[in-house]
């Protein structure tokens, strides 16, 4: 089938399965005329990578298992943390799996941190900031943990910025 059936039948658009077939998690075989055609196994391993890419992962994450991808069966989402272990899990894509929930967890808490830090500048009662630790046990400063000013500091309107 052409890129745009088989981008339907997968889920996204023709966009999408030219970039994923740039990022090598799919290749498309050629018609003699020079057009992208692609087979039920190609569709197979398209949804489980746009079911990957929905529960979080990265292109980046999905490249890393993705010699693995032909093995998902059919019209099934890829189960990457089972609780109950079965034959045929792969530890390696279970350990991108968790370095990237591990990923999710620090940046919510950062921007939890952003957050109350924010509000408690607006004199919100409930806000209560705490710095986040990394999984080392060291803060992380982000580019946008710099110092925050009051809006009542900011010169008027007509008047200069800069004073003398």
């Amino acid at each position: 089938m052409r890129i745009g059936d088989a981008a339907a039948a997968a889920g996204m658009t023709p966009r999408a399965l030219r970039y994923y077939e740039q990022q090598g998690l799919v290749t498309a075989r050629r018609t003699p005329s020079g057009h992208r055609v692609y087979d039920e196994e190609d569709i197979r391993r398209l949804r489980a990578v746009r079911e990957l890419r929905d529960a979080g992962l990265t292109v980046g994450d999905v490249r890393a298992f993705a010699h693995l991808l032909g093995r998902v069966p059919a019209d099934e989402v890829p189960d990457l943390l089972s609780q109950e272990p079965r034959p045929g899990r792969c530890s390696a894509v279970e350990a991108v799996a968790r370095r990237r929930l591990a990923d999710l967890d620090a940046r919510i808490a950062r921007l939890s941190y952003l957050r109350a830090r924010l509000a408690a500048r607006l004199g919100e009662p409930e806000a209560e900031v705490t710095e986040p630790a990394s999984p080392d046990g060291t803060v992380r400063a982000g580019a946008d943990s710099g110092a925050l000013f009051r809006l009542e500091d900011a010169p008027a309107p007509g008047t200069p910025a800069v004073r003398a």
